[in-house]
C-alpha cells in the first residue's frame, strides 16, 4: 500500500522519562486517521517529531507529502500581519476570502491577531493551513479552545474540504467525539509511555451524525476503552 506518512518502531525518551514506545503508524494518501489517547500520553511529542521539531530517540519517520500543514494547540500567527496577510504569507495566490469564509472569519480579514480572541485566532490558524492545499494536514488538539457549536461547524467544513480534494489527515485528540467525526480510522494510544493499543474503525460514511444512536454508542465504547473499564477483544 502506498503510504503518505509512516513511522517505524518510533521511541522517544527525555533522560529517564520514556514518552513514546514503538509507535508504528502508516497513513495512506487521502486517509483520515485520529490518534486518540489520554492527556499527557505523549501525543504532542509525537507530532513534534513528525514536524521535525523533535528527534526520536530511536526509530524512523518517512514523510512523502509534498505539502505539509500543521495546526498546533496554540495559534502561531505572525502578530504584525493582518489576518488576510497571515494567509497570503503562506500562499500568495490562495483564495484567502474562501479560506476565511470556511472558518467563519470572513469579516475579520483586516484585523490584527491581537484584536481576536483565542478561539478566533485558532480558526485563522486552521484557515492558514487549508489555504496551502496540503497533501497532509496534522491537527494537534486544534479545536480544544472552541465552543461546541463552532467546533462542530468547523469539523463539518473540514470534511467538506476533504470531500472536494482528499488529503491525508492526522488528528491528535483526547476527545472521542472529535475522533469519530473526523477520522476513517482511530488509533488508540495508551497512557505514557504511549504505545498503540488498537486500531478502530472511525466514521462509516459522510452522513455520520453525532446525534445518531450508532454514533453515541461508538462514543460510549471509546470512552469505556480510554477509561480502562472495558478491554478490546
Amino acid at each position: 500500500m502506498e503510504t503518505l506518512l509512516k513511522t517505524t518502531n518510533l521511541c522517544k525518551s527525555f533522560d529517564e522519562l520514556e514518552v513514546l514506545r514503538d509507535i508504528n503508524l502508516a497513513i495512506a494518501p487521502g486517509e483520515r486517521v485520529a490518534l486518540l489517547g489520554p492527556s499527557g500520553a505523549g501525543k504532542t511529542t509525537l507530532l513534534k517529531i513528525l514536524a521535525g521539531l523533535e528527534t526520536p530517540t530511536s526509530g524512523t519517520v518517512e514523510n512523502h507529502a509534498q505539502r505539509n500543514a500543521f495546526v498546533f494547540q496554540e495559534p502561531r500567527l505572525i502578530p504584525w500581519r493582518s489576518v488576510k496577510n497571515n494567509l497570503l504569507f503562506v500562499n500568495p495566490a490562495g483564495d484567502y476570502k474562501e479560506a476565511l469564509r470556511s472558518v467563519e472569519m470572513a469579516d475579520f480579514a483586516d484585523y490584527p491577531p491581537a484584536d481576536l480572541s483565542g478561539g478566533m485566532r485558532q480558526r485563522v490558524n486552521l484557515a492558514r493551513a487549508l489555504i496551502t492545499q496540503p497533501d497532509l494536514l496534522i491537527l494537534d488538539e486544534a479545536f480544544h479552545s472552541l465552543d461546541l457549536g463552532i467546533k462542530m461547524r468547523l469539523m463539518e467544513s473540514l470534511n467538506q474540504h476533504w470531500q472536494e480534494n482528499p488529503f491525508g489527515l492526522l488528528c491528535v485528540t483526547h476527545d472521542p467525539k472529535e475522533a469519530l467525526y473526523l477520522a476513517d480510522r482511530i488509533v488508540l494510544l495508551s497512557a505514557r509511555p504511549a504505545s498503540i493499543l488498537a486500531e478502530i474503525e472511525g466514521r462509516p460514511d459522510q452522513q455520520w451524525e453525532i446525534t445518531s444512536p450508532d454514533f453515541l454508542t461508538r462514543e460510549s465504547e471509546l470512552i469505556q476503552l480510554l477509561s480502562g473499564k472495558t478491554q478490546l477483544d
